[in-house]
């Protein structure tokens, strides 16, 4: 039987205001991989608004897992932290952040208790179904070190006004 597989990314890291652009950065570069650039503003946004609540509410530990699927369907990604609060939505209104930001960017979202903490996590529809590469496809690492080619070794002739020169002097001796 042939499957498709879905694409995956896991970035673990350890949250700070400093890394959200980071993360945003990688985010969106996967899912120009996958051809999903009209997903990219809102799934990073809405991600920005989860990695920025393990900063300002988990207290301790602000390691946490980001995940991103593409289904072939619908485009999900979860932020996963050591905190065992469930998060709550404080305000329905998407101006001030937060849960209700990243409701008002997906189609449906959820919190989900793990033995470690919890996972929050959202998905967002693709209008229209397109196929899945059998692989799990990631953009390949950048190049870390530059080697240049050897040169190639050409023959040394001396230039023609040199050359005149040498005939002058040995004629001249």
């Amino acid at each position: 039987m042939d499957h498709q597989s879905a694409c995956r990314y896991t970035l673990d890291v350890q949250a700070s205001i400093e890394r959200i652009p980071q993360i945003r950065r990688i985010l969106a570069a996967h899912l120009r991989y996958w051809s999903l650039e009209a997903h990219i503003a809102p799934v990073c946004r809405a991600v920005d608004e989860l990695v920025a609540n393990v900063v300002w509410h988990v207290t301790g530990d602000k390691s946490c897992v980001v995940e991103l699927r593409w289904t072939g369907r619908h485009v999900i990604a979860s932020v996963a932290d050591t905190d065992r609060r469930m998060p709550k939505l404080t305000s329905s209104h998407p101006a001030r952040g937060g849960l209700a930001t990243v409701a008002a960017l997906s189609d449906s979202w959820g919190t989900c208790a793990t033995a470690t903490g919890k996972v929050i996590w959202f998905s967002r529809r693709v209008k229209a179904a397109q196929r899945v590469p059998r692989s799990s496809l990631v953009p390949l690492d950048a190049v870390r070190e530059f080697k240049p080619l050897p040169a190639r070794q050409l023959p040394m002739e001396p230039a023609p006004a040199a050359a005149d020169r040498v005939l002058e002097t040995t004629a001249a001796n």
